[in-house]
């Protein structure tokens, strides 16, 4: 997918500013678009990825694997994405009813049972996070990729750190940033890394 020219110049200028660097192509090209989504080059050291993360994310990518997100927020961000590649439509727990601590937190359990093998981003609520890392111990979900980014100060790193135990393939930013544009920076990243690798 070619770049907007407004785009490839923000690129252009966060790699002048990040200069030389120790990430692998595909870890660069999902943190160079986080950074794009945030102005923040500080996510450049917060970025956890397990070994096969991103090679498992654009497997289910190309398989069209349903992606589950917590927040509305992050299927606005990649719904034209996922259109302009063919790609499955993402599902959004606030659509779907359940039982948990909060409204997103729900969703995800229901979500996780139903497409347990799918791609589970969370952006914003780590109630979410939490209620996912809880189905994956169950034995409800496998998901072939966790993006765990949510933001604030309530829950959030104790929630990425409970899914940094887990053995699922696994995308983190620790501490408190992230957010809903990072998260869905990250998918918007796999999709186009699944286009360029399908060429």
């Amino acid at each position: 997918m070619k770049l907007h020219p407004i785009t490839a110049q923000s690129f252009a200028i966060i790699d002048r500013e990040i200069g030389s660097h120790s990430f692998s192509k595909s870890e660069y090209e999902i943190i160079r678009r986080a950074i794009h989504s945030t102005a923040d080059f500080e996510l450049q050291n917060l970025f956890e990825f397990s070994e096969t993360a991103i090679d498992s994310g654009i497997e289910a990518i190309r398989r069209n694997r349903s992606i589950v997100v917590d927040v509305r927020m992050v299927k606005m961000g990649i719904s034209s994405t996922l259109e302009r590649a063919k790609k499955s439509e993402a599902l959004c727990a606030l659509d779907y009813l359940g039982e948990g601590k909060t409204r997103t937190a729900a969703g995800i359990r229901t979500l996780a049972r139903q497409y347990p093998y799918g791609i589970f981003v969370i952006g914003n609520a780590p109630t979410a996070l939490l209620a996912l890392v809880d189905e994956i111990h169950a034995g409800n979900a496998r998901p072939a990729l966790a993006i765990g980014v949510p933001v604030g100060f309530v829950a959030v790193e104790e929630s990425k750190q409970a899914l940094a135990e887990t053995e699922v393939p696994k995308i983190i930013v620790r501490g408190r940033k992230g957010g809903s544009p990072v998260a869905a920076s990250i998918v918007n990243a796999l999709v186009h890394l699944a286009d360029e690798s399908s060429l």
